[in-house]
């Protein structure tokens, strides 16, 4: 692979559009006193409220020590609140609060005006697309899609240009 063809790896290019996304976003929300980690918690909350400690690290991809100070800080600020787990007594679920409330309009604003730059040029079509391919790679990742591969696919000749080959010599 040559050094210019790393600009059309998949990979890198998911990575780096990833990376600059949350250099973004963090900038973005700064102002409103928490960190990326910190909104994400409360973003899997806002979605399904009283997760264990144990499922928010899985979700959130950290190690349960890290989510612990991070949910610590949250609830140092009143935004979540750890209540006993009714069927594990060494278990709490977490929930957010009614503090949080507060947040959640300047929280949207923010990600809407981050996705509007980050898809500046692309029509609506377009950014539907884009976003119904996205959760398909992220579906196949996760492993739900079931892959046949029956030979040969539309998919073959495209493979060297997606890891960042633009001709097999």
């Amino acid at each position: 692979m040559k050094r210019e063809d790393l600009e059309w790896n998949l990979g890198y290019l998911l990575d780096d559009a990833a990376r600059l996304m949350r250099r973004a976003f963090d900038a973005r929300i700064r102002h409103l006193g928490l960190t990326r980690a910190q909104w994400f918690v409360l973003a899997q909350l806002y979605r399904e409220d009283g997760y264990t400690q144990t499922n928010l690290a899985k979700l959130a991809d950290m190690d349960r020590a890290t989510l612990g100070k991070v949910v610590d800080r949250l609830q140092e600020k009143g935004l979540i609140e750890r209540r006993p787990h009714p069927e594990d007594r060494r278990a709490n679920l977490i929930y957010i609060t009614k503090a949080f409330d507060r947040l959640v309009a300047p929280m949207r604003a923010e990600s809407i005006r981050l996705y509007s730059d980050a898809l500046r040029g692309l029509s609506v079509k377009q950014c539907e697309q884009f976003t119904a391919m996205l959760a398909k790679v992220r579906e196949n990742l996760i492993g739900k899609a079931e892959i046949e591969n029956d030979g040969v696919s539309e998919m073959d000749s495209y493979m060297p240009r997606m890891v960042g080959v633009r001709e097999l010599t």
